[in-house]
């Protein structure tokens, strides 16, 4: 065969392969897409413009979330240099709801990938002399990579958002082999963790934990952080409980987590003690839960004289004028009240969201979520589809100037939160029920 005619063969074959490659590879991505669409998909009836923009924001929790393979979902996903590919606790809190729901295999991953880092998580807890696994705030391979400690390392709470993230999975999806396995490890190593940070006052007879910084990064190292404390004691109230179900349930896995983690008797027993003496800061004549157990002592931030050009306010402010007053970056008892809900009366809720709603910036795209979800709860139905908006529009009209270093995924998994536990009222707390409260000008969600 002359050469030029094997050339043309082996040209026309090559072609053949590209195309069957390339067709291959196109039905793939269809059939996935598909698959993604039929269980994670929320459909709203009468309103096409946010039926667009929510599927947007969908969209990018597939793409952040699609390939972890053994990583964790970062907090710009891979769309942009912000935070240079870090995970924080936006996977845990914000992700993780969603894809537990809607894509249990990927929720999995995640867990098993945070698992992963538990080794890494108990050096650290020993660096800062605790006892059990304390997760890091900032990182990309399981080690602290925060600079800054009072709005980094001091937000402990993230050991809890872990749990969190696992005890929403396993609700949602029933996975006894996690929770016997390596959820009951990190229950245990995390609940070690509190124990160890808090201390029981012999005057009070309260558990109480000192020298942390909650979601709110305007307020820092604190003593007896309200989101903070109800987290903990829901995470060794949950590690006290998986305990003893596996001892009395199956033997053997607790019997194997006993060999892995070296649990000694008396330590569920001092979980439960620490829960149930833990010191949730009240004022009684406010009728509210105070952010921490000096936040009411501060003077309040001037918002009137605040002209809007100096907002965010970290970016126009030193941090130690900020932490002087009354002011939030971000919801903080609010969003304890969101993650915690059955822990808090509707009446606790109203007083709590009308103190907290009118001093807190929004500066942080992780709020606006968790006050359209109380906010539709209170039956404040405008100002759930306001603060809706601004989580729905966050990246698609730039609400924050900063969407050029890439998309805030966990705003997006916010947006689900919005529509489904806000909007549709979706609780857990004891099987699933909903409440819903769509706003008037929508005919259906689905």
């Amino acid at each position: 065969m002359p050469a030029a005619e094997l050339a043309d063969r082996c040209e026309r074959t090559l072609a053949r392969a590209r195309s069957a490659g390339r067709d291959e590879l196109t039905t793939g991505q269809r059939r996935w897409l598909d698959d993604f669409w039929a269980a994670g998909d929320v459909r709203i009836e009468g309103a096409p413009k946010v039926q667009q923009a929510v599927r947007w924001n969908l969209f990018q929790i597939a793409q952040a979330s699609a390939r972890v393979d053994g990583m964790g979902v970062p907090a710009k996903g891979l769309t942009g240099q912000g935070y240079e590919g870090h995970y924080f606790w936006d996977m845990d809190v914000f992700v993780q709801p969603y894809l537990s729901y809607a894509q249990p295999v990927v929720a999995r991953n995640l867990l098993r990938f945070r698992h992963h880092m538990l080794d890494d998580a108990r050096r650290r807890a020993a660096e800062m002399n605790q006892r059990g696994a304390l997760f890091p705030w900032r990182t990309i391979n399981g080690e602290e990579a925060s600079a800054y400690y009072a709005a980094g390392t001091a937000q402990y709470h993230i050991t809890a958002d872990i749990v969190y993230a696992l005890h929403r999975y396993l609700k949602a999806s029933g996975d006894d082999e996690l929770r016997a396995g390596s959820g009951a490890e990190l229950l245990v190593e995390t609940a070690r963790m509190w124990e160890d940070l808090g201390f029981h006052r012999e005057a009070d007879g309260r558990f109480h934990i000192h020298g942390v910084t909650g979601p709110d990064e305007y307020t820092t190292v604190v003593n007896d952080n309200l989101y903070t404390n109800a987290m903990a004691r829901f995470n060794l109230n949950l590690a006290a409980q998986t305990v003893e179900m596996l001892r009395t349930e199956r033997p053997d896995d607790h019997e194997r987590l006993v060999e892995r983690t070296g649990l000694q008797p008396h330590e569920t027993d001092d979980w439960a003690r620490a829960a149930a003496a833990m010191y949730l800061v009240y004022d009684h004549d406010l009728g509210i839960h105070p952010q921490d157990d000096s936040f009411l002592e501060k003077e309040r931030w001037d918002f009137e004289g605040t002209p809007p050009e100096q907002y965010p306010l970290l970016l126009n402010y030193h941090p130690l004028v900020i932490y002087r007053f009354q002011v939030l970056k971000q919801a903080d008892v609010v969003l304890a009240m969101f993650l915690l809900g059955e822990h808090f009366s509707m009446e606790q809720k109203r007083r709590n969201f009308d103190y907290y709603d009118p001093i807190t910036t929004g500066d942080s795209s992780l709020s606006p979520c968790a006050q359209s979800v109380i906010a539709a709860e209170i039956g404040e139905h405008e100002l759930a589809r306001r603060y809706f908006h601004l989580s729905l529009y966050m990246d698609l009209c730039n609400v924050h100037g900063n969407t050029a270093d890439g998309v805030h995924v966990a705003c997006c998994g916010g947006v689900w939160m919005a529509l489904v536990q806000g909007f549709a009222g979706m609780r857990a707390h004891h099987g699933l029920a909903f409440d819903p409260r769509l706003p008037p000008d929508w005919e259906a969600m689905s």
